[in-house]
């Protein structure tokens, strides 16, 4: 089981910066890969960024260039640094831990952080 929470979501002008964090608990942190996905209303969810167990990130196009995903896995921590916003990133942003085991996969999401992008 992993339980994580979002935080440092806000209120931001357009142009500005914000950087969220997501805070796992649980055991073999080291092991998912994480992800932060985002929704506003009436949008589908989105996916934002990964960062695989070993490192490895990917961002979503509309992103590339400006949010940058980290991890710390001794502290058991995701960060999203948002840069440049814009309007359309508004939205409740969720982290997600995912790992396959055995054939399995479990995922584990927490319950988000919201940015809103507005002058």
């Amino acid at each position: 089981q992993v339980r994580l929470v979002e935080s440092g979501g806000g209120l931001v002008q357009p142009g500005g910066s914000l950087s969220l964090s997501c805070a796992a608990s649980g055991s073999s942190f080291s092991t998912y890969d994480m992800y932060w996905n985002r929704q506003a209303p009436g949008n589908q969810r989105e996916l934002v960024a990964t960062i695989s167990s070993g490192g490895n990130t990917n961002y979503a196009d509309s992103v590339k260039g400006r949010f940058t995903i980290s991890r710390d896995n001794a502290k058991k921590m995701v960060f999203l640094q948002m840069n440049s916003l814009k309007r359309e990133d508004t939205g409740l942003y969720v982290c997600k831990a995912s790992r396959v085991v055995v054939g399995s996969r479990y995922d584990y999401w927490g319950q988000g952080t919201q940015v809103t992008v507005s002058s």
